[in-house]
C-alpha cells in the first residue's frame, strides 16, 4: 500500500494495512478536520492526475520559491536556499513531479530539508530520498512526525549549524520546536529570515504576527510573544520570508520587534477599548 497523503494539511503518513480513519495532525487544535470529513490521496494519484504542477521561481540571488499550482492543502511555500556548496529545502510541499526534480537538480540539488513545524512536514521524506538529503527536526516536535525514516536527525537546543551560513533556531510558539532559519551575511551583508508561520507576515507588509492556531484563531500568551521577539532580537537580520510568499524587504527586524510589542498590548487590553 502506497503511503497515504492527508488532503486537508497535506502531510503524508506511514503506510498501514488499513486507511486510518483520522490524521494525527488534523485532529489537534493547531489544525482542523475538513467539514467534509477525512479524506486522503497518495502523491501518486497527485501526479498521475495531472492537475498539479510546481512554480519554481527566484526570489533573489541564492533564494527561490516553491508554490504547487493550483493550491494543494494548505497551499505554502517551500524555498531552496543556495550556499556555495551547501543547498537547503527550507520547508516542504506534497506535491513533488519529474518537472520540478529536474529543476531542482538543475540548481545543484538539495543536500538538506530543514522544517519549521509539523504542518510542511507534507511527503518530506519523498524528497529527502529523491535528492539523498538529511532532514533537520527540532526534537521538540519528534512525536509529530508521522512517517519515519533514518534521514532524519532531531537536533536539540535553541540554535544549530547545518552548514556555513545556515543557521536554525529554534524559538517555540506556534509549537514547542518551531523553528526559524538564519540565512547569514545575505542581503548586502544584512541578514535573512525564514520564518514559515513561526513569524507570519501580515496583509500590512510592515507587521507580522504570531498565532498558536491559524485556522481556529487562537492565540499566544503574552509571556512567550515576549520571549520570542527577544530571541529574534538577538538575532542580526533585514529581510523576512514567510510561508506563505509574503516578504519584508527590509527593516524586518524592527518590524517584529514593533509587531511583538502591539500584539502583547492587545492581549493585555491597552492597545485599543472596544
Amino acid at each position: 500500500m502506497k503511503e497515504l497523503v492527508c488532503t486537508t494539511c497535506g502531510v503524508q503518513i506511514e503506510s498501514t494495512e488499513t486507511v486510518p480513519s483520522q490524521c494525527p495532525i488534523c485532529t489537534e487544535y493547531r489544525q482542523y478536520v475538513s467539514p467534509k470529513g477525512q479524506t486522503w490521496t497518495t502523491l501518486e494519484e497527485m501526479v498521475q492526475s495531472n492537475t498539479y504542477q510546481n512554480d519554481v521561481s527566484q526570489e533573489e540571488q541564492g533564494l527561490s520559491s516553491i508554490k504547487t499550482v493550483p493550491s494543494f492543502a494548505i497551499g505554502q511555500t517551500a524555498y531552496v536556499v543556495q550556499g556555495g556548496n551547501f543547498n537547503v529545502l527550507w520547508d516542504c510541499i506534497t506535491y513533488l513531479d519529474p518537472q520540478t526534480i529536474e529543476t531542482i537538480q538543475a540548481m545543484g540539488g538539495i543536500d538538506a530539508i530543514a522544517l519549521s513545524h509539523p504542518h510542511y512536514y507534507s511527503t518530506q521524506v519523498e524528497w529527502a530520498e529523491t535528492f539523498g538529503a538529511k532532514i533537520y527536526i527540532h526534537e521538540d516536535d519528534k512525536q509529530w512526525v508521522t512517517r519515519p525514516s533514518d534521514r532524519m536527525i532531531f537536533w536539540s537546543g535553541e540554535s544549530f549549524e547545518l552548514a556555513e551560513g545556515f543557521i536554525l533556531h529554534r524559538v517555540g510558539g506556534h509549537f514547542k520546536g518551531a523553528t526559524i532559519l538564519e540565512w547569514e551575511n545575505r542581503n548586502d551583508g544584512k541578514g535573512v529570515l525564514l520564518t514559515g508561520d513561526i513569524v507570519r507576515v501580515v496583509a500590512d507588509r510592515n507587521w507580522v504576527s504570531f498565532m498558536y492556531s491559524y485556522p481556529n484563531f487562537i492565540p499566544l500568551p503574552a509571556t512567550t510573544v515576549e520571549r520570542m521577539a527577544a530571541q529574534l532580537n538577538d538575532i542580526r537580520f533585514d529581510r523576512v520570508y514567510d510561508a506563505f510568499h509574503r516578504v519584508i524587504m527590509e527593516g524586518a527586524d524592527k518590524a517584529i520587534q514593533r509587531s511583538a510589542k502591539r500584539y502583547v498590548d492587545a492581549l493585555n487590553g491597552v492597545l485599543f477599548d472596544t
